[in-house]
């Protein structure tokens, strides 16, 4: 997805990131599940996390034999959620959704563990959605160009809504000043369907939202989609330019969702909830449902050690964001 910043630091990271996939607990895939598993969601339900949860959840059931419940554990931008599936037994019984914001949180926020080599990891849930840039549907800005321009003669007055500190869209606001030369002033809502609704209602000019929470708006001529901040053009949106295309090189903000569980997980056990979620993730059923959320599945085997390495280039990624968005990063 990004450029690979060596190769040796990567394999190590990574490698560490698999420790926790070595315990010596005797539970084995052939015993392993004898009762219901909880996904713990770190965000509320309907988020970007929770839906995609619950699709797995509800078809991966049917293959592993046992209940898969979604479990709701919001706060502290994911920081609660994760935390309770860190101190879990490493059975297999307690899994966490994991999302964004476990490569975002460390460069931005005081995080209790480092996720990269605290928890184990299982496999890929979804690529996707990207953020895309917005504005009213009736709004004098036809182009990116036109609101730059504006923002640039009136420093200070041009707004957009974001979902509070160190989440993409707030991310995305300050790699655009950075970028641009700008000033946009970032006025925080409660996740990105408020803000896409703020841009809907006037009381902002512009905000950068989750695909998902803009395409409804978009289809009633609500608001405009501007650009998509992807490295490709959008199949729901082929007509929206990227945010490259129009001058800003690597500006991309993607959301993932992954499966990943607590520190010395049995190699067993990941390897048949592995198993189980590709088999999932990759059937025309699950792919259909997650589509119209701007998802696709993983690419390639999807195996542990391919989702160990990926959280380990997003993690460096984000670190690169946090640098060129001028943000303040925790040392």
């Amino acid at each position: 997805m990004h450029p690979d910043r060596g190769f040796a630091t990567l394999r190590a990271a990574a490698c560490a990131l698999l420790i926790g996939a070595t315990g010596t607990s005797g539970a084995s895939a052939q015993d392993y599940p004898t009762r219901p598993i909880t996904f713990v969601v770190s965000f509320a339900p309907g988020g970007l996390s929770d839906v995609p949860a619950r699709f797995l959840g509800a078809e991966m059931q049917q293959r592993i034999g046992e209940t898969i419940v979604v479990e709701n554990r919001p706060g502290a931008s994911g920081i609660n959620g994760a935390s309770s599936v860190l101190r879990s037994n490493p059975d297999g019984y307690t899994l966490l959704v994991s999302a964004l914001s476990e490569v975002q949180n460390l460069h931005y926020l005081s995080v209790p563990y480092k996720f990269t080599s605290d928890f184990t990891p299982i496999g890929k849930i979804a690529d996707g959605p990207t953020l895309v840039l917005i504005v009213k549907g009736d709004s004098p800005y036809k182009t990116l160009d036109d609101l730059i321009r504006v923002a640039k003669a009136t420093p200070d007055k041009v707004t957009f809504a974001t979902s509070g500190p160190a989440t993409s869209p707030a991310i995305a606001v300050s790699q655009l000043n950075a970028m641009a030369g700008t000033k946009i002033v970032d006025v925080p809502y409660r996740g990105t369907a408020l803000a896409a609704t703020a841009v809907m209602s006037g009381e902002v000019q512009g905000a950068f939202v989750f695909y998902p929470s803009a395409k409804p708006m978009a289809d009633d001529g609500k608001v405009r989609i501007l650009a998509v901040a992807s490295r490709e053009r959008v199949t729901q949106l082929k007509d929206v330019p990227t945010m490259a295309e129009l001058g800003f090189p690597g500006f991309e903000h993607n959301a993932f969702v992954g499966l990943s569980g607590p520190p010395n997980l049995p190699p067993a056990v990941v390897a048949k909830l592995n198993k189980v979620l590709n088999e999932t993730v990759h059937s025309p059923s699950f792919r259909a449902r997650i589509e119209p959320l701007g998802m696709v599945p993983p690419q390639g085997a999807n195996t542990p050690q391919d989702f160990a390495t990926f959280l380990v280039k997003e993690t460096e990624y984000q670190a690169e964001l946090a640098k060129v968005s001028g943000r303040q990063t925790v040392k």
